[in-house]
Formats: C-alpha cells, structure tokens, sequence
C-alpha cells in the first residue's frame, strides 16, 4: 500500500502538469477508487470533508452534512449499479434532518450497506454509519456520540447539559427560592423554547437511529430482541452523560462491545490497502488547490466538489473496464 506520503509525492510528480503546474487530484482519486472497486466488485462512493485540518466559519455550514448533500447523492447514484453499495465515510457530522433524507434515499437505492470509517465518522455521521448493514472499522477508526447541539450565546452547547441544567435549577430553586437570583444571569442567556428544542432534537437522534437499527442492520433478528437491541445500541450513542464530551472518539472494540455489526479492516490486507489509499488521495485533494472543503463522488467518475461559496457538479467519466447501470 502506498503510504499518504508516497501518494503525495505522486501527485506533486507524475500527476502534475509541467506546462501549468496544476495537479491531476481527480484523476489521481480515481485511479484508486478503480483499484478498490475492481477488488470488492461492490459500487462505491465516497463522502469526505474537510474539517481536521481547522473549519473556516465561512465554510463550516459545507463542510457539515446538510441537505444539498441530497442533491450530490442523486448525482453519484445515478448509473451506479446496485444492490450493493460500499460508503466510504469521513465527516464531523451535521444535521440529523438532512441525514434523515440521505439515509432515505440511499436505503431506496440499495439493498446491501457497507459503510467503511477509514478514519472519522462522528456525530450525524455516525448516525449514517448505524443505518448501514455492517460497519468496516480498522484499529485507528472511530465513531463518535449523536448527543444533539444547540446554539446558545454563540456557540454550540450539549442538549443534554441543557437538560440536566434547567433540571439542577428547577430542583435548586424548588428547595431555596432565593437561589434564582444566582442562576439569572444563566438563564437571561436561554432563549423561549430552548428546553423543548433539545428535547425533541434529543428524541429526534434517539429515534432514527433506533428506526435505522431495527429496520438494516438488525433485520434477521427476531421481535422482541431486534427492537430491544436497537433501542439500547441508540441509547449508548445518545448518551452525553456517559461519552462527556460530543467529540470524543468511541473506537471499534467499543462499538463491537455495543453490539454493532462490525467488521475489521485488517482481517482483509488488500481492502485496507485499498481502502486507505482512496482515502489518502482524497484527503491530499481536500489540502490542495484550489481549496476544497467536502467530495463526494462514485468509482464512474461522478461527483460533486464543494469549495466555499461554490459548488461543482461533474459529470460520469467511465475508467476501462467498468459501465455504470440504472439500480
């Protein structure tokens, strides 16, 4: 497998233009992609943004998963055979709404899930990842909890603290009125129907991905033990209480442990060559120029390239040996 050093060097070399200077990135990604596909046999399409390398508040709303994402899918799923289709995931997350719908679509689509983490897949994310039929993880990959966030005074605040807050405050002040006086300050911050919000953005995160268990990945299991199963493997993910922090990293043993079909990278040498090759040559298109902030695109050469304020949509470019068709 080359390294992401060793595909870096490729791109600033022979896939450089001498005359113009500028980077082959689109042929370079699909060259792997095609070595991944005529592997596993399996559609493919990837899903990445950027967002390790630092999110610019100019560009965070892209970088997340949101509806036009929906628009990108009826793109690369267009020509992309099913009933197989293998997802390549690596985002922060976004809207559970728009997830919502992508999931939709794509369970319209395929019959048979895969969705492989080759490094990140965290909050909304992980919630795409659960409507799978299994997840691929290798030792370096990692989910992350789908506790809900909510503006509060300008930034992002856990629903679950909330909560847990107006609880501490109602309990307080339920004992010793003249505690409210202290807790003012903190509650002149919370606008009307913020206890209801993160409530139901709490239900929300909960329920789909309980609905996505029971319906994908735990399908052959049998009533009462497949919705019992689904509810407590959402439980644990929604749970701010136990994970502390939205963003800290739940790695494979722990969503095996969980119960979540999972399947190990490294069982599979050339899969995870594969795989972490296509991942390499995109995430070194994400660091290029011009800047680029989210991909997503098929094995046939469809895909939509975001960069900030603009998007680009282009169309099939079929590599030898491989034909799209209608699924």
């Amino acid at each position: 497998m080359p390294s992401w050093g060793e595909i870096l060097n490729e791109a600033q070399g022979e896939r450089r233009n001498p005359n113009t200077g500028a980077i082959d990135f689109d042929g370079l990604r699909l060259k792997y992609l095609d070595r991944l596909v005529q592997l596993t046999g399996r559609s493919t399409v990837v899903y990445a943004a950027d967002w390790l390398s630092g999110v610019n508040p100019a560009s965070a709303s892209t970088v997340s998963i949101n509806l036009l994402d929906k628009q990108a899918l009826m793109e690369v799923f267009k020509d992309l055979a099913g009933p197989n289709l293998d997802l390549i995931l690596h985002s922060p997350g976004g809207q559970a709404e728009a997830t919502d719908a992508l999931v939709s679509y794509m369970r319209s689509k395929y019959d048979d899930v895969r969705v492989i983490v080759p490094l990140a897949a965290m909050s909304a994310a992980t919630m795409w990842a659960l409507a799978a039929d299994r997840v691929v993880m290798g030792k370096h990959s990692q989910l992350g909890p789908i506790d809900p966030q909510v503006p509060v005074a300008g930034q992002l605040v856990p629903a679950g603290a909330l909560l847990r807050q107006f609880k501490q405050v109602s309990d307080e002040c339920g004992k010793d009125p003249s505690r409210l006086s202290a807790w003012l300050p903190t509650l002149q911050q919370y606008w009307p129907g913020l206890l209801e919000i993160c409530q139901t953005a709490d239900d929300l995160a909960r329920s789909l991905v309980e609905e996505w268990l029971r319906s994908y990945m735990f399908r052959a299991i049998a009533e009462p033990e497949r919705s019992a199963r689904a509810r407590s493997v959402a439980d644990y993910f929604a749970d701010s209480t136990r994970h502390k922090s939205h963003g800290r990293p739940i790695d494979r043993d722990d969503v095996r442990n969980v119960g979540v079909v999972v399947e190990n990278l490294e069982d599979n040498q050339e899969l995870q060559d594969a795989v972490l090759s296509v991942h390499h040559a995109t995430l070194i298109t994400l660091q290029g120029l011009p800047p680029v902030v989210k991909i997503i695109e098929n094995n046939l050469g469809r895909k939509m390239v975001q960069q900030v304020g603009a998007v680009q949509m282009v169309p099939q470019q079929l590599p030898s040996g491989l034909q799209g068709h209608n699924s």
